[in-house]
This record gives C-alpha cells, sequence and structure tokens, in this order.
C-alpha cells in the first residue's frame, strides 16, 4: 500500500524521486564534436528519432524518423534545430567510454540506497531538441538520468493504480504497445517538479510514470536502466500476467503477490517466450521521415 513517505505500492529501494550530483560533464562527453563522433558511428538500427504532438488535453502522437545517410553533424544539426527527441539504445556498447565513467557515478548513488544490488546495467544517451517533450511512460527498470548539457524538467507521478494500471503495464513489458500509458491533466495536480541542470542525476521510484520537458536549450542525458532480483522477478509476473489476460483470464495485481508466487511467474514467463507466448507489435515500428536541419520542427520527407 502506498504511504506519504512512499510515492508507490511498489517495493524497492527508492521510496520517491531525489537528485544526485555526478561528475560526468567535465570529461566532455556531450561536446558536439563528442556528440556528432558518437552519431558517425552509431549502428543506424538502434537510433530512435522521434517527434511528438500534443493536443490541447496532452494526449500524444508519435512521429519516427530514420536517420538515412546523413552525417553524425547532419543529424546534430537537424536535432539542435527542431523538435527532435533521439534515443541512442545499448548505449553501454555505443559509448564505451562515457558508460564506463557513468558505472563509477551510478556506484555512488546505488550506495545511498541500502539494499539496492543492481545485478544488470543498460542504457540510452538521449540527445533531444530545445522544447521537445516526451510523453507520460513508465520504464520497466529502475533508473538513474545522468543529465550532462542543457535544462531538462522531469514530472514524477504517484506510483499507484489511478496512474499506473497494471493493465497497461503488462502490455508494455509484453511488447505490445510503446512505454507510453493512459494519461489525463488531472494527473497534474499530483506531480513532483525537478528542473536539471548539467552535473545532476534523478532517481525515482521503481516503475514511477514521469514525462520529460526541455526548457530552452539543447539537451543531453544518459539514461541508466538497471534491473535487481524483485525486478526481474516482477516484470516476469506481468509478462505471465498478460498472457493470462490474453487468454481471458483476469490475473492478480503482482502488489498482491508474495515473492515465491512473483519468481514463479518470472519462471513461467521463460518458458511463454520460449514458444512465443505474446508476439511483439513494436518490432517494426514505420519511419515516415529524415532528419533536416533545414525543415520545420527537423523533420523532412522520408527519402526512397
Amino acid at each position: 500500500m502506498m504511504t506519504a513517505a512512499r510515492r508507490t505500492r511498489y517495493p524497492g529501494p527508492i521510496a520517491e524521486a531525489a537528485k544526485h550530483p555526478h561528475g560526468l560533464v567535465a570529461q566532455g562527453f556531450a561536446s558536439d564534436d563528442a556528440l556528432a563522433a558518437i552519431l558517425d558511428r552509431y549502428p543506424a538500427r538502434l537510433i530512435d528519432i522521434n517527434l511528438y504532438d500534443y493536443d490541447a488535453e496532452g494526449q500524444v502522437s508519435l512521429r519516427t524518423g530514420d536517420k538515412g545517410d546523413l552525417s553524425g553533424a547532419q543529424l546534430l544539426a537537424a536535432i539542435q534545430g527542431g523538435r527532435l527527441w533521439v534515443n541512442l539504445r545499448d548505449a553501454q556498447a555505443g559509448c564505451p567510454d562515457l558508460w564506463a565513467a557513468a558505472m563509477s557515478e551510478f556506484a555512488k548513488v546505488q550506495a545511498a540506497y541500502p539494499g539496492m544490488r543492481a545485478v544488470t546495467n543498460a542504457g540510452q544517451l538521449i540527445i533531444s531538441s530545445p522544447v521537445a517533450k516526451v510523453p507520460y511512460h513508465f520504464d520497466a527498470a529502475g533508473v538513474v538520468l545522468f543529465h550532462l548539457r542543457g535544462r531538462k524538467r522531469i514530472f514524477v507521478y504517484p506510483g499507484d493504480e489511478a496512474h499506473l494500471p497494471e493493465a497497461a503495464m503488462e502490455q508494455v513489458v509484453a511488447r505490445q504497445t510503446t512505454e507510453e500509458l493512459p494519461y489525463t491533466l488531472a494527473f497534474e495536480r499530483d506531480a513532483q517538479v525537478f528542473d536539471l541542470e548539467p552535473g545532476e542525476a534523478l532517481t525515482w521510484p521503481l516503475y514511477a510514470p514521469h514525462r520529460v520537458e526541455n526548457l530552452d536549450k539543447f539537451c543531453v542525458s544518459l539514461s541508466m536502466d538497471f534491473q535487481t532480483w524483485p525486478s526481474r522477478f516482477r516484470n516476469g509476473a506481468l509478462y505471465t500476467n498478460a498472457v493470462i489476460r490474453s487468454r481471458g483470464g483476469r490475473p492478480r495485481f503482482t502488489d498482491g503477490m508474495t515473492t515465491p508466487e512473483l519468481a514463479a511467474r518470472w519462471a513461467a514467463s521463460l518458458a511463454l517466450k520460449r514458444v512465443g507466448g505474446l508476439k511483439s507489435r513494436i518490432a517494426h515500428l514505420e519511419r515516415d521521415f529524415v532528419p533536416d536541419a533545414e525543415a520545420q520542427d527537423g523533420a523532412g520527407a522520408l527519402r526512397a
């Protein structure tokens, strides 16, 4: 059950969002030259180029882009002059120097939370336009967001059923939908708001819904995901519940399950994935533009 001191119904070492200092900025990872070099060598299949639009009620629509034959400098110029949100997935492999330095900083953050024991770490380098926004969503992992450049505002919401419905979480974990959750403007009264400057990192409770707005500057952040054994068990249980629900069942919420029950459903999820329990519906999103620094919002037409 959620309490005033704990803004989520899920157990875990992080009870509420908090800032932490980090020392990555002075090492030069977010300079234009460094970013252009990273974009030049990064595999195109690991670059997600997103353009979000919002209506008056805060509901989102998404267009996705393809790097095409752009150089790193050309893509960077389109981001800096547009309205794009670009994620470089698998940063642990694609940015090894940055990742090694970030892991040292992660160790300091982890030490601040007794009982926090990451068993896996992965992440993405986020390079995004001034005033770009990412919609209301959750991550199926713990997260430390290391901010490197620009000014960013993060809105963090309670992890109760009203803000974080488990049936929607199941769909995300089972890759039936992207990470977005049902959203209403009324949620804003419940948000904690944090402004991040370079050299600051933000943590929040496992699964906490959040959304992000860049303020007046081009932004660079490293989002580091981490899994613990309890989070792996719960994610497996969510996947198994998604399969059960897809077959007409009504599974119990995972916050009412004991650790042995969660572990059993995690084990079941491994077997279900081996036999294709649920096919991903988001493996091949249609890409409909190539970034262009001269185009409105940084999004040009898709080249043949």
